[in-house]
């Protein structure tokens, strides 16, 4: 059997033909088909549309089938259903297959070709048959390896042709096989201070004429002569020249070739391969059988890396071309700085300070804060020791200052989270820092573009400390002077509490202008979901104005890259190990910044195409509200924005219920009862509403109770044994107490319990399953009506504070899931912070069993009551609704799934009527719909600004270099030609790169001006406008490199 054709019900579409006449307007019904042998066809017609009115579905004459339906745009047909309107068939043209789409197919017949080959290597081949060399000489027994071709050489022409490469890898013929020979062996020399061929009138062999080369192909022994001419250059410096790295300054042994160098280097930050793995990795290149002694010089190899790194951070950085020398290095003037970031006098307009506020927020500077548990540091080598070479210079800020800073301030407490439970998240690790001197490091990032900041890197010694992050953001914007600040933390909503106070107790250099500086706070968008709703609202970026479609999640892009270098860098000592991750965050950096022109241009097609999409969303949704409202709605969300302080129109203003504003609103109504001279009380000290909320208190002390049974092991201890039995007795003296009031309202209860199957004497003290006998489980039995409504209230109120419980569990619990898995590792912290979920675990079922219990109830006394309408709010609690937000059912995903309705559950007072209750769910969805535009629309503001800024930023650099060209003058010619190729090299790379963006984004002005509407009220509102698209496609300035 076929396989069913797909067919396209109906495609309709309203056309009118432009005549000089009037005419009818048509109405266009396309019919597609695909059959069963792969072919498409197409039929057409118009109809007229008053024709097509009356029968929306069918054209005249049509043959689409009855049940045609519109919403959907395929319909599965059986295969003899198609053929009957292939009217316009298109041939469908299979592509022959060839051998290229199956290479490893076709290259199985030739292995054995391939293998023959490969053997044939291992002989002496076509030269096997000679009897001379090219020389004359009859001794044909070497061949190189790494040269091109199997040429075999004699020993004199072998030496002579690898004066010029002496790492080569020789071979010897011993007339069975070839057998390695060091070119030291055969008598090669390596001559240092001249050109080779050249004759040294002073030669001088290292010492004990033992040289050691680390190179690409392997770990050498070589034959070195020193010049001791008068005009020789010191040691290290002939290997210099001759592009070896010397292990040591005085008297070098070892070097390692630029080229080894430059390719671990690349390694590292491509594969995060270790440094011992890639030495050890040479010497199986050397050799592969462990039967040839190699020489270990693994500790200079790392000490070369070491310098390597740092001298190529200096070097990129222009500090070879200052007159003030190396040392005059400022703080963070190592880093690659992120060009699409505000960086006053480089890449900001002039007169930028007082651009007006509807402008100013362009030049905002977004920054990102978290902290990785996963870098730490054993406690091994010291500062003294091991002090690092960058020493504040490029992202880690300066060791002796911070740990200064934090030695003053060590017995100071940090506030507790009035949110979500941080503190237990964040401390669930650092409980194992025995044996570290580090638990992780703190960052600051750049928020849009993901690059580290120059000094916003830090240990964090004790968990994420606000002492800690706080220094390490004041210092990253010591340097700053851009007015406007957002900041996205993961905590923001308790860090920015007390920021300004403790501010005042910094350093004085690292104290930011309060009185110029607006700062805003927001929490990162993946994080948010775990925060209580009244932050989720304040801190959004998607509420926030003027942040365009900032996710603030920057840090967390980063983490991925980085965290494979932990394993490595955990043992290293303080200083090498902020040197590394200095270095492996440049390279972090200056992959971002090569990547900036197609990102900045998908981020602005995705921009451009949201843009239009939610303005469209938000005037239909426009067109369905009376004006008055949304000028209204708008005059509130524009001044919530200018000021925090003002109600907030996101948040819903309907009053919610909870457990006790019911149990107020009960004593209220009976306090107004007595005050009319009317008293339902039959006891003096409990009213019929005291007793049954203090029923229900004593239900859910029955199911604590059983829960602590429950818990309790097999063999508990003493002091378990004696708290339970406290817990038992305190609990069973309230039950008496309050089981001999309830006699006095419900009369019938000690009938039931004595009638009961529990009502004999029990042999141990068990209150937890003594009955309660509310109104709800009294049945058909007769009770007060006001005994019931009562507990209807309370019940209904309880339901609802259940509900929160489980969502906001469900928060804490996702968050602590998503710390767990990116922070903790190693069994012991494991099993700590799998404990803290447990727990919350364990808290959000007893809130589960809650709601189903107060349900339950409702359900009983609805029935006596005669309430309808409340199933839709109190909705059956299910296992598979019980899910955080972002989670969906088993089978379905973002596209195809549902919010589970425990996250758009009603909790109105029942005294809001329905059309208040409708506004306040418009308005909100307008706030939204409104929020979600303006976003979009300051985002594709802030990308044609960030385009603007990056070439600025490398017109800037190209000036830059140009200048330092010529900053340093130095006697020597070569010395100062080689400053200058340098500088002009990097003034030719930024021009490369300003052409190549200038390329990738010469359409975005084009695309820009299509999609801007007529009528924009958020984009002028939001930008404030100017008529000038930044100039992206203005031919570039041409330098001569």
């Amino acid at each position: 059997m076929s396989r069913p054709s797909k067919v396209v019900k109906l495609s309709i579409e309203r056309f009118s033909h432009q005549t000089a006449t009037p005419a009818i307007p048509l109405q266009r019904l396309r019919e597609y088909s695909l059959s069963s042998n792969g072919r498409t066809s197409l039929h057409t017609e118009y109809i007229p549309l008053s024709q097509s009115t009356s029968n929306e579905t069918h054209p005249v004459n049509s043959t689409a089938p009855e049940n045609f339906a519109l919403d959907d745009n395929w319909n599965e047909l059986p295969s003899d259903a198609v053929g009957e309107n292939e009217l316009e068939e298109l041939p469908h043209e299979k592509r022959k297959r060839t051998a290229a789409d199956t290479p490893l197919l076709a290259w199985i017949p030739e292995r054995q070709a391939f293998i023959d080959e490969m053997l044939r290597l291992e002989g002496r081949g076509f030269d096997g048959q000679r009897s001379h060399c090219q020389c004359g000489s009859v001794d044909l027994s070497f061949r190189c390896k790494e040269c091109f071709g199997m040429t075999m050489y004699c020993k004199e022409c072998v030496i002579e042709h690898h004066r010029c490469l002496p790492l080569h890898i020789v071979e010897k013929w011993n007339g069975l096989f070839f057998e390695r020979i060091s070119l030291k062996k055969l008598g090669l020399r390596v001559q240092l201070g001249h050109n080779p061929g050249d004759q040294c009138l002073n030669p001088r062999p290292s010492s004990g004429n033992d040289f050691v080369v680390i190179d690409v192909n392997g770990i050498h022994e070589i034959g070195l002569d020193f010049c001791e001419c008068e005009t020789a250059q010191i040691r290290y410096k002939q290997l210099l020249r001759a592009r070896w790295y010397p292990a040591t300054t005085t008297d070098p042994q070892t070097a390692a070739t630029f080229s080894v160098l430059r390719l671990y280097h690349l390694l590292s930050f491509e594969s995060k391969v270790s440094a011992y793995e890639f030495y050890h990795s040479l010497a199986r290149c050397s050799d592969n059988t462990g039967l040839m002694a190699i020489r270990d010089r693994y500790a200079p190899f790392m000490r070369m890396v070491h310098e390597w790194k740092h001298l190529r951070q200096l070097q990129r950085a222009g500090r070879g071309h200052d007159p003030s020398g190396v040392n005059a290095t400022q703080a963070g003037e190592l880093a690659v700085i992120c060009p699409a970031c505000p960086q006053p006098g480089r890449n900001l307009p002039e007169g930028w300070e007082s651009a007006e506020p509807n402008l100013k927020w362009r030049y905002a500077l977004f920054i990102a804060i978290d902290a990785n548990f996963r870098l730490k540091r054993k406690a091994v080598s010291s500062d003294r020791v091991d002090p690092g070479l960058d020493t504040g210079w490029a992202y880690f800020v300066d060791e002796r200052e911070y740990k200064s800073y934090l030695n003053d301030r060590v017995t100071e407490r940090q506030e507790r989270s009035t949110c979500v439970s941080h503190n237990a998240v964040n401390m669930a690790d650092t409980k194992s820092s025995r044996g570290l001197a580090a638990t992780g490091v703190g960052t600051v990032d750049c928020a849009r573009h993901d690059m580290k900041r120059p000094n916003g890197v830090g240990d964090l010694q004790k968990g994420e400390k606000y002492l800690n992050m706080d220094y390490l953001v004041l210092s990253t914007l010591a340097a700053s002077s851009v007015p406007v600040l957002n900041v996205s933390y993961d905590i923001a909503c308790q860090w920015s509490k007390k920021f300004w106070a403790r501010m005042e107790t910094m350093p004085t250099h690292l104290r930011l202008p309060r009185e110029t500086l607006d700062i805003r706070y927001f929490v990162p968008k993946f994080h948010i979901g775990a925060h209580i709703e009244e932050c989720q609202i304040a801190f959004s970026w998607n509420f926030g104005k003027f942040v365009g479609r900032t996710d603030g999640e920057a840090p967390e892009h980063g983490w991925a890259n980085i965290n494979r270098v932990a394993s490595s860098t955990k043992e290293m000592g303080p200083g090498t190990r902020r040197d590394t991750l200095d270095d492996y965050f440049g390279d972090w950096n200056w992959k971002k910044i090569a990547a900036l022109g197609r990102t900045l241009k998908r981020k602005m097609v995705d921009a451009l195409k949201w843009k239009t999409e939610h303005r469209h969303a938000l005037d239909e949704l426009e067109s369905t509200i009376h004006p008055v409202l949304i000028a209204a709605w708008r005059g509130e969300v524009e001044a919530w924005e200018e000021d925090s302080a003002n109600l907030n129109p996101f948040q819903s203003r309907v009053v919610p219920i909870t457990l006790a504003a019911v149990r107020s609103q009960l004593a209220d109504s009976e306090a107004s009862e007595l005050q009319a001279g009317i008293n339902c009380s039959l006891h003096c000290d409990i009213s019929p509403s005291v007793l049954i909320s203090t029923g229900i208190d004593l239900e859910e002390q029955q199911e604590r109770l059983r829960r602590d049974i429950a818990k309790l092991s097999l063999h508990p201890t003493d002091k378990q044994k004696e708290t339970l039995t406290h817990h038992t007795n305190a609990l069973q003296r309230k039950i008496d107490t309050w089981a001999c009031i309830q006699e006095l309202y419900i009369p019938t209860v000690p009938a039931l319990r004595s009638s009961g199957p529990n009502s004999a004497l029990p042999t141990s003290l068990k209150p937890q399953d003594f009955p309660l006998y509310l109104p709800s489980a009294l049945n058909d039995i007769e009770c007060d009506q006001r005994l019931r409504e009562n507990e209807w209230e309370l019940r209904y109120a309880q339901a609802l504070d259940a509900l929160n419980e489980v969502r906001s569990h469900l928060r804490l619990r996702s968050h602590m899931y998503k710390f767990k898995e990116k922070n903790i590792r190693g069994q012991a912290a494991s099993t700590r912070a799998q404990a803290l979920i447990a727990g919350v675990e364990a808290r959000k079922d007893a809130s589960v069993n809650k709601y189903r219990h107060a349900r339950a109830a409702l359900v009983a006394l609805s029935r006596k009551l005669e309430r309808v309408g409340w199933e839709s709010i109190i909705r059956p609690l299910e296992t598979g609704d019980i899910r955080p937000m972002g989670d969906f059912s088993r089978g379905h995903s973002q596209g195809t799934g549902t919010i589970s309705w425990i996250w758009v559950a009603h909790r109105a007072d029942n005294s809001c009527t329905e059309d208040d209750r409708v506004r306040d769910c418009v308005r909100i969805e307008w706030c939204k719909a409104r929020a979600r535009a303006a976003r979009w629309s300051e985002e594709v503001d802030l990308l044609l600004e960030e385009m603007r800024r990056v070439l600025a930023y490398l017109e800037w650099e190209i000036g830059a270099w140009r200048s330092r060209a010529t900053m340093r003058q130095l006697n020597k010619v070569p010395e100062q030609e080689g400053l200058e190729a340098y500088a002009f090299r990097q003034v030719g790379l930024r021009a490369d790169m300003r052409r190549s963006f200038q390329g990738i984004w010469h359409d975005v002005p084009v695309l820009v001006e299509s999609t801007i509407d007529v009528v924009d009220e958020i984009s002028v509102s939001a930008a404030g406008e100017t008529d000038e698209a930044p100039s992206l496609h203005a031919p570039p300035s041409v330098h001569n490199c």
